[in-house]
């Protein structure tokens, strides 16, 4: 063959070859993006929940983006679409340094929970530690993240122990009922597991089925059959625990074969919190408003309006007994509804 016609061939044939190359980091990019805004964590209310009502989802989700973005970067073996991958994994959670300040503060939430457990220190230098160098003028705004978030979920509260902000410790919001725990009882450590539990229920239709509540804990990292640090053996927590101190019911799926099973609110829950408390309170954990869910809003409402009705007829008959017998007023309910 003349030296002129397979060079032309050669040319060709390398043209071909870049355009399936192309072709490929196109489809990579593709994958990548689509997994950046789906996220390959399990969300918390997948099917009859809002898409937006995820408990941890942010944080969750984007390191979940970043994991499946660097994986389909090494298989397109290009260093340029790694970088188009971050970028547009950034850009499908919104603003990028939210979503580094949330990891952050998460971060700082764990190594915060671990020391209040173990009974150690907690050091303004071990956290600077932990939030990285890229990070260090964010810290102040991150700190403040973190403790929101372990006063929202686990009802404790961060204190300086020094002036100057070097040392720190955390406190049991004893009694503190502002902010959806409405009972003692809600304390460190179970309000951090049955407020989530409470809220996967409600935005589900109020029944959850045991399937959806293990993959809305794997969100928090409670795995069953895995013994958690702060939690122990989540499975006896949430099947036996909590559904003999009547916060959640645990019962079979009617004529299900195999069996399947489903989790509801308690009588005790629907007693000493209510469905407005429980919306507040994902809705302070993610930054928003209650109305942003307008369906489960109106229900809550609803049941406020009629909590009220029976705290009202309950106080006429009390009322009518103590004229009738001449001693003082008490709530007879065992779970008087909250004030």
């Amino acid at each position: 063959m003349p030296r002129g016609h397979k060079s032309k061939l050669r040319a060709r044939e390398r043209r071909h070859q870049n355009r399936a190359e192309a072709a490929t980091g196109e489809e990579e990019e593709a994958t990548c993006s689509s997994s950046s805004v789906l996220g390959d964590a399990p969300s918390s209310f997948t099917g009859a929940g809002p898409p937006q009502a995820s408990l941890s989802a942010p944080a969750t989700s984007s390191t979940a983006a970043g994991v499946s973005c660097e994986r389909s970067a090494g298989k397109a073996k290009g260093h340029d679409l790694k970088s188009k991958c971050s970028s547009q994994a950034s850009a499908s959670t919104g603003s990028s340094g939210q979503v580094v300040l949330i990891e952050k503060a998460s971060k700082l939430v764990e190594y915060l929970l671990y020391q209040y457990i173990m009974k150690e220190p907690i050091t303004k230098a071990d956290m600077l530690k932990l939030v990285q160098k890229s990070c260090r003028k964010s810290f102040p705004e991150i700190l403040r993240k973190a403790s929101e978030q372990i006063n929202l979920l686990y009802g404790l509260q961060l204190k300086e122990v020094e002036a100057k902000g070097n040392s720190y410790t955390l406190v049991d919001n004893e009694g503190d009922t502002s902010d959806g725990g409405l009972s003692r009882g809600w304390r460190f450590p179970i309000r951090g597991i049955l407020m989530p539990l409470l809220g996967v229920i409600f935005l589900n239709g109020n029944c959850a089925s045991e399937n959806l509540i293990w993959e809305s804990l794997k969100i928090m990292g409670i795995v069953d059959g895995k013994s958690h640090f702060i939690f122990g053996e989540p499975r006896k927590l949430i099947t036996q625990d909590l559904v003999q101190e009547e916060y959640l019911v645990y019962r079979q799926v009617p004529n299900s074969d195999p069996p399947r099973y489903e989790f509801l609110w308690g009588p005790r829950a629907h007693a000493e919190t209510s469905k407005m408390k429980i919306l507040e309170f994902l809705t302070k954990l993610n930054d928003n408003d209650p109305t942003a869910f307008p369906t489960h809003y109106e229900e809550a409402l609803k049941d406020e309006e009629e909590r009220a009705q029976t705290r009202a007829q309950a106080e006429t008959r009390a009322g009518c007994l103590s004229k009738a017998s001449g001693c003082p007023t008490a709530k007879s309910s065992r779970y008087p509804y909250p004030e």
